[in-house]
């Protein structure tokens, strides 16, 4: 079938699923305070399969993320808002307009070229709706991940001048941040310090998002490399342990961290 014939037949699907009298009765308890932490989840996988290389797993997150939309698009019809026609049409005249040099005669020297131009148009059509934020931070979206915002604002004020001339001098405040740390831990028991520990671990974990920035390292890729990497060598501490007729839970410390050392030795022999 064609994409469609394919993409009618999931709204047909996803209409029927809604269906008041014929429908699923999960689906139609669902709204979109309830769908939205699905959405941002199939977003993740999306990620995830990308970054493993696994296509087959590709095609099938993004019908996950697919339907996202779609169940977004349904809700909204429900209620008559708008469907998934107008979801289409508001991007399709969205990458028209904020492409005039594919789409009309704008001439650009390259990516940073387009970059500047795509804020510049996003400034213009803000100010049609009467958005009256004319700072340079104004539309970094709250919604986003934490780190992806700290990134974001980081971004916007360096378009301005306001940046770090490279990244010697962030490691510089790494530093500095991370022995505020340190001294807020020495204050005495952390049940009685929460509030400052939170507000200088935010400072050293908003500096590295600006170091990782400098380095044009994706923060978020970074992490989950971070993750899949303890995971990975975690399981194998628990795979040897089970090995040697042991659980985990019974070891101390040291003999956990003699396992932890065997893993990293074997990835590196590997």
């Amino acid at each position: 079938m064609s994409a469609p014939a394919e993409l009618d037949r999931l709204l047909g699907i996803m209409a029927r699923l809604r269906d008041p009298r014929d429908g699923c009765p999960w689906d139609l308890q669902q709204d979109f305070a309830s769908i939205a932490p699905y959405t941002i989840e199939e977003a993740y996988e999306v990620a995830d399969a990308i970054d493993r290389g696994d296509m087959d797993d590709l095609c099938d997150e993004l019908g996950d993320l697919l339907l996202q939309v779609v169940f977004h698009a349904q809700m909204a019809s429900e209620q008559g808002a708008f469907g998934f026609a107008e979801v289409a049409r508001a991007i399709s005249d969205k990458m028209t307009r904020r492409h005039p040099h594919v789409f009309a005669q704008v001439q650009v020297d390259g990516a940073e070229d387009v970059n500047t131009n795509w804020e510049a148009i996003k400034r213009a059509e803000r100010a049609a709706k009467g958005d009256a934020d004319h700072s340079a931070l104004a539309g970094i979206s709250r919604g986003l991940p934490e780190w992806q915002r700290a990134v974001k604002l980081q971004a916007r004020a360096a378009r301005v001048g306001f940046d770090w001339p490279g990244p010697a001098p962030v490691l510089d405040k790494v530093r500095e941040e991370l022995d505020e740390v340190a001294a807020e831990f020495a204050r005495g028991p952390v049940e009685d310090n929460q509030a400052r520990l939170q507000e200088e671990l935010g400072d050293l974990l908003f500096v590295c998002a600006n170091l990782a920035r400098h380095a044009k390292v994706d923060v978020g890729a970074a992490l989950r490399h971070a993750n899949h990497k303890f995971e990975r060598r975690f399981r194998a501490m628990e795979a040897q342990a089970a090995a040697n007729g042991q659980a985990m839970a019974e070891l101390d410390l040291q003999a956990q961290e003699q396992l932890w050392e065997q893993a990293k030795a074997g990835e590196a022999a590997s």
